[in-house]
């Protein structure tokens, strides 16, 4: 037998074992719930990590550091639901319930992260004495013009399913994960750049400096891959992440887009604040 037979037959049957997966609904239970599982665990990491801040430092309210785990432990927990109960939800009528419990989580990622965006922006602007007073009204008012733009199309599908809708739900989805990317770059690289530039040699300044090196890759990385799925999703029916038929395309997606860089992301910002007598460590307002 040649190379190529062989070659062709290894092929066939590793797309069989892939389709075979696919079509099991015990397997796709198995993955679901294996999702699930992750998702809590990331969900119980971020409220430990919660409760530990707040330990350290009750005297301060919500800091933006609290919020961010907060907002970690009930995205990651809101995912671990709607994947323990993913082929009730696929069930559920009418469909437009579907689409938001299954599509709010991204929102809510998408908040969860621009948060840290919006951290390192204040950051950066209070390091070069530039006032910081529209970062907080902007990234209200971008997170409800994506929120409203999101229930407007939820209404208009509910009103009248429409597949051009569902498309332009899903190619927006992706212009925000691109804009979310952009955020990374643009505020992690300065306040890296800035960083870097810093005159005086630490322990602490090159910690923060890998920090915000890390994370600000990671984050970038993580939602530019998922605008570049997000636009394979709403024109291919192959890449269609919202269907019990896919689980393993779903294990691959979330895990590399949320599941392993929420992890990474909590483990790097493990480190709990100081207790009293540091000025830059201000509550939300």
């Amino acid at each position: 037998m040649g190379t190529s037979a062989v070659a062709a037959i290894e092929m066939t049957a590793a797309s069989n074992w892939w389709d075979d997966v696919n079509a099991s609904a015990v397997w796709q239970d198995r993955i679901f719930h294996a999702l699930a599982a992750l998702y809590g665990v990331v969900a119980a990491v971020a409220v430990v990590q919660l409760v530990r801040i707040q330990l350290r430092v009750p005297e301060f309210g919500w800091t933006t550091q609290k919020v961010f785990h907060f907002l970690n432990f009930l995205v990651n927990g809101g995912l671990c639901i709607v994947f323990v109960f993913r082929r009730d939800i696929q069930k559920l009528s009418p469909e437009i319930v579907q689409h938001i419990l299954l599509d709010m989580p991204s929102l809510a990622f998408f908040t969860t992260y621009a948060l840290l965006v919006l951290f390192w922006a204040e950051i950066y602007y209070q390091a070069r004495a530039v006032s910081t007073d529209g970062l907080r009204p902007s990234f209200f008012t971008i997170n409800g013009v994506v929120y409203a733009v999101q229930i407007a199309m939820w209404l208009i599908l509910w009103w009248k399913p429409i597949p051009v809708v569902v498309i332009l739900s899903k190619m927006f989805f992706a212009g925000v994960s691109l804009f979310a990317a952009l955020g990374f770059l643009l505020y992690g690289g300065r306040l890296f750049l800035m960083l870097q530039r810093f005159p005086v040699e630490s322990k602490g300044r090159r910690k923060k400096l890998q920090e915000v090196g890390y994370v600000t890759t990671i984050c970038f990385l993580c939602f530019l891959v998922r605008c570049i799925m997000m636009c394979f999703d709403a024109f291919d029916q192959a890449a269609d992440l919202d269907v019990l038929d896919h689980p393993i395309l779903n294990f691959i997606y979330y895990l590399l887009v949320e599941i392993l860089p929420s992890s990474l992301v909590l483990f790097i910002l493990r480190k709990l604040p100081p207790k009293r007598g540091i000025t830059q460590y201000h509550p939300i307002r």
